[in-house]
Order: C-alpha cells, then sequence, then structure tokens
C-alpha cells in the first residue's frame, strides 16, 4: 500500500494529533483566462468581445461526445446569448476547473488510506485534491455533474453584469433590464453584449449570482427527430470542411516527424537493432532510444517509419503471456479463488441456502481501439517544454513528461487538443512521456505519430473477467429469485490504472503494486436494478500476466453480459415470460419500468419464444437516484451466412436531457460498440503481443452490419445521466439473448462467437 503525504496528514488528524493541516486550508486560484484584442474576461468560465462574440472555455477534451457543444450551451442559455454568438477554447490546465465528481469516484486510486473516513471527511479532501492537484480529468461521464453548476453561475453572473452596465446608461434597476439572443434590453432601450461588454467587465457581479429561476431546458427529445437542433454542434461544420486542428495538424517551425517501435509491453527491453541500413534512407535526421523503446525521426512520418522498419529493433518481453494462460489463470481463480466482499444486501449470505442454478461467463480483454492512432507534437526549448497533445487527464500527462525529463512541472506548458475518438484510451500517458524525451535529446520541434502497430501493442485492453453466478429460486413454480451471488474474477484493473495514472508508476510497476487488491470499480454494474431479498457479489483479484486499462463501458460490460444472460436463461428454463419476469422484480424502480415497457412497445415484443430472435436486456449505470437506464430488444434473423442482427429497439432514461440529439448521438454510437463487442473478433496475445495488429481484425462492425436502431429518449426531470455507455453494456446480452431465441444456442463468452457455446 502506498503511503501518501495526505494519507498521513489525514490519518493524524482523524486520532486528534492534528488539527490543522496544510493540505486543508482553503486556497484561491487565479483566472486563468487571457483576454486577446477586443475580449474582456468575465470569469474563468467566459469572455465576452466587442463584437459580440461569446467565448466559453472548455476544461474537457472533446472525443466526439460534443462536450465542447454541451457547456457552452449552459452558458449559452444561463447568460441569454444567441447560439450563433457562441465560441469555445480550450480551457487552461488550472485548479479553477477541478472535476470534483470524478475525484470522488476514483478516491481510492488517489488516496487508498484516506479514502471511507466519514462522508464529511472524503467530501472536503475529494474538493481540496481536485483542487489543488488540477484534476480536470474527462472519463467517467461526469462532465455535466461536474461543470453544469459552475458554468450556470458564471453566466448568471455575467448576465447580471451586463445588465447592472445596460441600466446604468439608462438611470434604471438592473433587475428590471431582459437578458434574451444577445441583447439586454429595458422598453424602448437595447444595447448588444458586444456594446456593454467594456463596461460590464468593470461591474461587480452578485453574489450569489442570480440565476435564472428554471434550470434552461434543451429541445425536447420527441420533437428532434423531426426538425433541426435548436443547438447544433459547434465543431461539426469544421470538422466537415477538415479546418478542426488535431494534434496531428500541428506545424512547428524546423518540426521533424517521428515514427517508434515499442517492446511487447512495458517491462520488455530493448535489447539491439542495426542502425547502418537507417543511413541510407533520405531525411533521417536522428534516432533516440529508451529502456523499452526505440524511436527515429526525419523530414516525413513515411521516411521515419521505413528507417525504424529497417533498423529491426530487438525486445526481451517482460509478459510473455499468451491468451490460454490469462484463461487458465480466471479459470482457476473464479471457482476457488480467495475473494473480497464488495456489496451485500438484504438478508445477505445467510439468505443462500442452496444453489438451485449456477452459471459461469466469460469475457475477454478488449481493445478501446480507437480509429486515430495517438499522436502529440513538443518542442524543448531553453529548459521549457511546450506539448500539443489529447489528454483526457492533462495535468498528468504534463506531470508525466516533466518527470520523464527531469524539469518542473511548471516549465511544462501543455496545449489541450481534441481526439478523434479514445474510449478512455487517452487517459494514459505514456506518448507524453515519449515525444517529450525524444524532443529534448533531438533539440527541435517533432511529431510523434503512432501507427496503428503500436497502438495495439501499447493498447492496455479492459480486463478480462469470469463471472460465476449463482441463484437460489422460489418453490412452488413461479422461479422467482430469492438470492443471487456473482463470483468476479478479474484483475484489480482500477488500481493498476490509478497506480500509473496518479503514482506515474509504470504499467509492470503498477500491476505488482495493485496485485491482490479488493477493487469495487473492477465489480461496477454488479448491483443490478432488481430488488432482490439477498445479494451478495465478491471480487476474486486475478493477476493475468498482463498490464490492463479501460475501455468504453468498463467493469457494466461483463457485469450487464452476465446478468441479464443469467436472468433471461432462468426465464427460459422455468417457462417464464422475460418481460414480466423482469418487471416483477424492479419493485418502485418506475424508470427502469417505464424503459422496458416502451422498449417492448416499439420492438412488438412477443416473449422472445418460438424462434422470434427477439432477446431483451436492461440496465443501470449508477445510483437509484442519479443513475441512467436503458433497456433494448434485440431482433436478430437466420439467414445467407448465418444469423444476423436486424433491429435495435432502444429506450432510454437518462434524466434531464441538455442536447437530445448529441444524447441520441452518444446512445447510437455505444450501440454500434456494443455490437462489436458482442459481435466482434476477441483480441488474442502470444507471448505478450497481440496476435494481430492488423485494426480490420478486430471485426469491428461496418455499415452494411449496422441493424436498424430505434431510440425513444424518456422525458425525465432527474438530474443528467451520461447517454455514452449505456449503449455499450447493454446491446451484448440483449444480442445473445436474442441469437438463443433465433438459434436455440446459449452463448457464454463475449465475444459471442469466440468460441463459448
Amino acid at each position: 500500500m502506498q503511503i501518501t503525504r495526505r494519507g498521513m496528514i489525514t490519518g493524524a488528524a482523524a486520532g486528534g494529533g492534528l488539527l490543522v493541516a496544510w493540505y486543508l486550508m482553503p486556497r484561491s486560484y487565479p483566472n486563468p483566462l487571457t483576454a486577446a484584442r477586443g475580449e474582456h474576461v468575465f470569469d474563468a468560465w467566459l469572455k465576452i468581445a466587442e463584437d459580440g462574440v461569446v467565448t466559453v472555455a472548455v476544461p474537457q477534451i472533446e472525443m466526439g461526445q460534443g462536450i465542447t457543444t454541451l457547456l457552452p450551451q449552459i452558458v449559452a442559455q444561463e447568460l441569454g446569448a444567441d447560439w450563433r454568438q457562441i465560441a469555445i477554447e480550450p480551457a487552461p490546465i488550472s485548479g479553477t476547473y477541478p472535476n470534483i465528481p470524478l475525484a470522488e469516484k476514483w478516491m481510492a486510486m488517489w488516496d487508498p488510506l484516506a479514502a471511507g473516513l466519514s462522508e464529511a471527511t472524503d467530501a472536503m479532501l475529494v474538493e481540496r485534491f481536485a483542487a489543488s492537484s488540477r484534476f480536470s480529468a474527462t472519463a467517467d461521464g461526469t462532465s455535466i455533474a461536474a461543470y453544469e453548476a459552475p458554468c450556470r453561475a458564471a453566466a448568471a453572473a455575467a448576465r447580471a453584469m451586463l445588465a447592472q452596465e445596460a441600466a446604468s446608461r439608462w438611470d434604471a434597476s438592473w433587475e428590471e433590464c431582459q437578458v434574451e439572443g444577445g441583447i439586454v434590453s429595458l422598453g424602448e432601450n437595447r444595447a448588444t453584449f458586444g456594446e456593454l461588454a467594456a463596461g460590464a467587465a468593470e461591474q461587480s457581479p452578485p453574489d450569489p449570482p442570480p440565476l435564472r429561476p428554471e434550470v434552461p431546458a434543451a429541445e425536447s427529445p420527441a420533437d428532434i427527430a423531426d426538425a433541426p437542433p435548436e443547438y447544433p454542434r459547434i465543431d461539426l461544420p469544421s470538422k466537415v470542411d477538415g479546418s478542426y486542428q488535431f494534434a496531428g495538424d500541428i506545424r512547428l517551425p524546423g518540426m521533424v516527424f517521428a515514427a517508434i517501435r515499442h517492446g511487447a509491453n512495458d517491462g520488455a527491453e530493448l535489447t539491439g537493432f542495426d542502425a547502418a541500413p537507417a543511413q541510407n534512407i533520405s531525411g533521417v535526421v536522428g534516432a533516440v532510444k529508451s529502456k523499452n523503446w526505440l524511436a527515429v525521426a526525419a523530414t516525413t512520418w513515411w521516411s521515419a517509419q521505413k528507417a525504424i522498419e529497417a533498423m529491426k529493433p530487438q525486445f526481451k518481453a517482460a509478459f510473455p503471456v499468451s491468451s490460454d494462460d490469462i484463461a487458465a489463470r480466471l479459470d482457476t481463480m473464479v471457482d476457488g479463488g480467495a475473494s473480497f466482499r464488495i456489496a451485500e444486501t438484504g438478508f445477505g449470505e445467510d439468505a443462500m441456502t442452496r444453489v438451485d442454478m449456477a452459471r459461469r461467463y466469460e469475457v475477454e480483454p478488449a481493445p478501446a481501439a480507437p480509429l486515430e492512432t495517438a499522436c502529440a507534437a513538443a518542442r524543448y526549448e531553453d529548459g521549457r517544454l511546450e506539448l500539443w497533445i489529447a489528454s483526457q487527464a492533462p495535468e498528468q500527462a504534463r506531470i508525466a513528461a516533466a518527470k520523464a525529463i527531469g524539469i518542473a512541472v511548471e516549465d511544462v506548458a501543455l496545449y489541450p487538443m481534441p481526439a478523434g475518438g479514445s474510449f478512455d484510451a487517452r487517459l494514459e500517458h505514456d506518448q507524453a512521456i515519449e515525444i517529450a524525451t525524444v524532443a529534448k535529446e533531438l533539440g527541435r520541434p517533432v511529431q510523434l505519430t503512432w501507427p496503428r502497430r503500436e497502438e495495439m501493442v501499447l493498447n492496455r485492453p479492459r480486463n478480462p473477467a469470469y463471472v460465476l453466478i449463482g441463484a437460489q429460486l422460489s418453490q412452488g413454480g413461479d422461479a422467482n429469485v430469492d438470492a443471487l451471488r456473482l463470483r468476479i474474477a478479474c484483475p484489480p484493473a482500477a488500481h493498476e490504472f490509478g497506480e500509473r495514472l496518479f503514482s506515474n508508476l509504470t504499467p509492470s510497476a503498477a500491476v505488482r503494486e495493485s496485485a491482490g487488491k479488493k477493487d469495487p470499480l473492477a465489480c461496477e454494474g454488479a448491483i443490478p436494478p432488481y430488488r432482490l431479498p439477498s445479494l451478495v457479489v465478491d471480487h476474486i483479484p486475478v493477476e493475468i500476466g498482463l498490464p490492463v486499462g479501460r475501455a468504453r463501458g468498463n467493469a457494466n460490460t461483463y457485469t450487464a453480459f452476465a446478468i441479464e444472460s443469467f436472468i433471461d436463461e432462468i426465464v427460459q428454463e422455468n417457462g417464464r415470460e422475460a418481460l414480466s419476469y423482469r418487471m416483477a422484480m424492479l419493485g418502485d424502480d418506475i424508470r427502469m419500468a417505464a424503459c422496458l415497457q416502451k422498449a417492448a412497445q416499439m420492438a412488438e415484443w412477443n416473449g422472445g419464444t418460438d424462434q422470434s430472435g427477439q432477446g431483451l436486456a436492461c440496465h443501470r449505470i449508477g445510483d437509484a437516484t442519479t443513475g441512467g437506464r436503458i433497456a433494448c430488444v434485440a431482433t436478430a434473423r437466420q439467414g445467407e451466412g448465418g444469423v444476423r442482427v436486424t433491429r435495435l429497439s432502444v429506450a432510454v432514461d437518462m434524466g434531464r436531457v441538455i442536447n437530445a440529439d448529441i444524447a441520441r448521438q452518444q446512445i447510437e454510437g455505444g450501440l454500434i460498440f456494443g455490437i462489436g463487442l458482442a459481435l466482434g473478433n476477441a483480441i488474442r496475445f502470444r507471448a505478450g503481443l497481440p496476435e494481430s495488429f492488423d485494426y480490420a481484425d478486430l471485426g469491428l462492425p461496418a455499415l452494411s452490419d449496422c441493424p436498424d436502431i430505434d431510440i425513444e429518449i424518456i422525458a425525465s426531470s432527474a438530474a443528467p445521466a451520461d447517454p455514452g455507455e449505456l449503449g455499450t453494456v447493454v446491446a451484448p446480452p440483449a444480442i445473445a439473448n436474442a441469437l438463443f431465441s433465433a438459434t436455440g444456442l446459449r452463448l457464454r463468452r463475449l465475444p459471442l462467437l469466440s468460441g463459448g457455446i
């Protein structure tokens, strides 16, 4: 266990020996925004220019999820701006933008000693940590929870300041002024934001900010399919015309381009290479070697890549593991391995006096596999590093880069870039370390792009898991679940990832440090939405010999697959009907009941019997109060070439919808990602390396593979929930259940066509 300064201070305070700790003292942060000519800074969140343009600072990375539209939309609605006058810029790394909900969820990763002292202490420590460490990571769908309130507060304050400036000119009370459509008005008096900006910036905002009485509402989810969105994506036009800037578009004076070759994993060692052939390749300017990688720079990336291929670098693997080895370890541990209790509800373990039905579900590793491979640019001059990179955790990338080349963190300027997809792959900071090292060694600006091979080699897949589920069923023919027990054998993936992210450990060191630890986040989603008399969830930590990471859906992928497949098996073996059986177990979760009913209505659900090819599944991500719900009916048909999924009928309750168009995009994208998890190819390992480096060999769905997708977003006044993961986790069990309905074959291994029947 790692002992941290925070943990020591907190422990002393809890024991009564230290009443005031420096770490807990209040601190303030300077406004990180800088005004350009004609701009005026109103808050850390927005600037207003004299031409009327309102620029919103966004502290989250745009990865296609639409956050650079959602947060500006919140500002525009609260401010009273016209959407056409809104612009965006990446927020500088600053303690002003802490992602407190994510820091709270991940507290056991960054301070395991302090986590769980008390609710009040945890909340205080989380807030202090997130601000002092400039923790603004983009992950786990926390962006709206973290930033909606401060965006609204900043916009409300700016609106009041604009009204104050207008009122001072009109000799009136500012509270009487109306602010809408980028104009402040009172009677016949009207003034634009641009006309008021300079004077308004000097006004003192009211405290607290005068928020609008109602939370601004977006377009109705029911109307979005029939009309253009009221708030179209800000990033869409530039992505269509090619002017949107990614890290690969950065060009600096004198820049060279680097290619790289990695060993099988972090512990691999570069044992040799032949430099002579590279000398015959035009444009090569230098090479940089590290313990486990070799990079070559040239005037073009293609020349650099050809040079590194010609040099034939050789590596010794530290984790020469194969997929068969991984399966053997999980197989051994799931039945008899030592476990930790993750959850125990209702009557607990004592309620299960017998096991009437038990099944095992096996889920293979899954890569994040973003279409855009990693790319970054850097310039090192006079002891300072400039870094252009797409990072979901920019401050952690900045720290890693500084440590790699032996400079202070404050001497690293990181310019946040968007990512063309990530699925959590850009939470890792390997590339920040590599490009910082290459830039310093070469002494000139450099751009480093990983080819697909290196993306696959450095990919740390979402961990595999074997899930053993046993149930005690009621007597008398109704087969209700009286007690349910899950044993989840998988690596302590969250702890391992946390050691890399927060402690800057190498992957091999992170594996050692996290070995054998209890990991609730590795079992996330194991508590289903059903109200069961007894539920027990145990985690069996397994060291599989391979570093693991994160991918879309994370633990909810395998917990949803196992639970919803198991429920379907109970239904089929006991002659029950899948929809009514689930409805009876929901208790008072009327939101999930509404999702199930709506999905069944959309699909014209017939019970999934008589080889209808219909399969049902549902899942909740998050708790009963704030969690998002989804229900899906998948339809499969037999035809030429085998069984094909032809339709997904989906109902979603994601709470209050901010932008229905973006929500629909995220749900559809998640469903297609889930189709890939269900029907794609497993990533297989041999000697620590993937057996294939070809993207096509992942078997991801092409356009021709995509079924008809019908989505109904249910109107709700609950807190907003993230829609991006819901489709990912519900599609695999719904498809598995549909395939059983169509063929009579029960597939218990994910991907479904990877050999488990």
